[in-house]
């Protein structure tokens, strides 16, 4: 039994882990190819797209019969902090195959610009939600409610951008993976 476990990490009850750093291997496994993951976040136009993305859920919010201007613009923030959770921070690694697995253990969000932090990329992705936040704030009326919500949706995708969220984990579905 005790046999089965040599050479095997055991896992962490706690709720919050940070990765290891990257093996050698994987560093010169990141630097061998370009990582098409998080380039096009440098690329002429990219960031327009966020704009877009945000003009387009609130017109489809607002084609919806019964949806008050102050629903919309929640829903709006909720479904565009949701949508950015779940592309930055959520999914890790690439979904291509052609680098071998070296950027499997970061998420996108640590995969942009290498994972150095305050670039402008990076500083655009963190001002849009706040941005967000402030414009779906001031067309709900500064109503207690609407701010909770948009505020407790800002802060969720906020927080993981920030540098002392850098390779952590939140084990509340998955905790650390096991190493064979």
């Amino acid at each position: 039994m005790s046999g089965d476990k040599v050479g095997r990490r055991r896992r962490s009850s706690s709720l919050m882990y940070t990765e290891p750093p990257e093996s050698l291997e994987h560093i010169s496994d990141q630097a061998a190819l370009p990582n098409l993951n998080a380039e096009w976040v440098n690329a002429k136009g990219a960031w327009v797209i966020h704009f877009v993305l945000i003009i387009c859920l609130k017109i489809l919010f607002d084609i919806i019969p019964g949806v008050s201007q102050e629903t919309s613009w929640t829903l709006t923030n909720i479904s565009y902090m949701f949508g950015s959770y779940l592309m930055f921070h959520w999914v890790r690694g690439v979904p291509f195959d052609f680098n071998a697995g070296a950027y499997d253990n970061l998420n996108m969000w640590e995969q942009i610009d290498n994972g150095d932090q305050y670039t402008p990329a990076k500083k655009f992705l963190v001002s849009v939600p706040i941005f967000l936040f402030l414009i779906s704030t001031h067309y709900t009326h500064y109503d207690l409610t609407f701010f909770l919500i948009n505020f407790m949706a800002t802060i969720a995708v906020v927080i993981p951008k920030l540098p002392f969220t850098h390779r952590l984990r939140l084990g509340l579905f998955s905790g650390p993976p096991d190493e064979s």
